[in-house]
């Protein structure tokens, strides 16, 4: 089926659709890429993000699949060690669980058993939004601690665009996290060539008094934070990580061996999760240039409920991180 015409050079656009307006040109360019899940075709997805691509690429490419994660995967793994790039789309990255066996103990592993890659992307929404506890789990840190498993978290259109791009040119198992409160942030994005490396985090608001790394939705609300810190003086500098497997610890070490001080803001929970990751290995590698200890901010320890004021209760925003780095500065005198 012949392709729509790709977006110009840069375009202002929502997170969604820049997400799909880089698969529809990578499709475009590449015939041996196709995407499953359930609700495609016709509807788009729970979140539009494949909206209009059915018709424009046909049912061999855009198909419709039973609901069965398991499933679903399963077919990915064998069609992407096939000679295939397909992306599973399984809605809410939630429902990997009914496919961690396929994920974890089987595409994972295949490359380090056989020497053969596994070009395969799994995408699902994640992130505190409403819904309840079976639809908000923040999965990113399961995912990290695989070996095998690459871990995309874009926080702005460009990169969303710019990750699936790079993502569905490269030779390894993706697992792709879209929060569900960017699916309408409106930004710049990039065009048909504009491809985001992996492993390369972007500073987001340069500063001098303190590095805040974050990424995903916490990345917007540390720019927040730090906007309205600068009203007292105090410059932040927001480092917003997009990738966290692999992750750009050199980044972040560069900023706090200037700033000597350290805020890891992340939504999800701060036990077992990445924050707790990178504030060990920058107490490992600068403990000595550290002029206060590093502190982490993330949700309550408790399942997501359906209350929006408890909701609200549990989600870190833009105030957690301003008293985070007050305390910082203030341990730091």
């Amino acid at each position: 089926m012949t392709a729509q015409p790709t977006a110009p050079a840069t375009s202002r656009t929502t997170l969604s659709r820049a997400y799909r307006d880089g698969l529809a040109e990578e499709m475009a360019r590449d015939p041996s890429i196709l995407v499953m899940g359930t609700d495609l075709y016709e509807r788009g997805g729970h979140w539009a993000q494949v909206t209009g691509l059915g018709p424009q690429f046909g049912r061999d490419r855009v198909r419709n699949a039973p609901i069965s994660e398991a499933a679903m995967v399963a077919a990915g793994v064998g069609a992407a060690m096939d000679g295939l790039r397909p992306v599973v789309d399984l809605n809410f990255i939630d429902f990997a669980f009914g496919a961690m066996d396929e994920i974890v103990n089987q595409a994972a592993k295949i490359r380090y058993w056989w020497g053969r890659p596994v070009p395969l992307v799994i995408r699902g929404t994640t992130g505190f939004a409403g819904g309840g506890a079976q639809h908000n789990n923040s999965l990113e840190a399961w995912f990290c601690h695989v070996p095998g498993l690459l871990v995309a978290m874009p926080s702005t259109p460009a990169d969303a665009k710019g990750l699936i791009k790079t993502a569905l040119r490269g030779e390894d198992l993706v697992i792709f996290l879209m929060h569900k409160m960017l699916t309408g942030l409106r930004g710049e994005a990039g065009g048909p060539d504009d491809l985001v490396p992996f492993g390369q985090a972007a500073v987001r608001r340069p500063g001098r008094d303190v590095t805040v790394a974050s990424y995903g939705v916490m990345a917007g609300k540390a720019v927040r934070a730090a906007d309205q810190l600068a009203a007292d003086g105090i410059e932040a500098e927001v480092i917003d990580l997009r990738t966290l497997m692999p992750l750009d610890l050199d980044l972040v070490e560069e900023s706090v061996r200037r700033t000597r001080r350290l805020v890891v803001a992340t939504e999800a929970y701060r036990h077992g999760g990445i924050g707790g990751e990178i504030a060990a290995a920058i107490g490992e590698s600068l403990f000595g240039d550290l002029d206060a200890p590093v502190l982490r901010v993330g949700a309550g320890f408790a399942p997501v409920p359906h209350s929006p004021v408890l909701l609200d209760a549990l989600t870190p925003g833009t105030d957690e991180i301003t008293r985070a780095v007050r305390a910082v500065m203030k341990a730091g005198r």
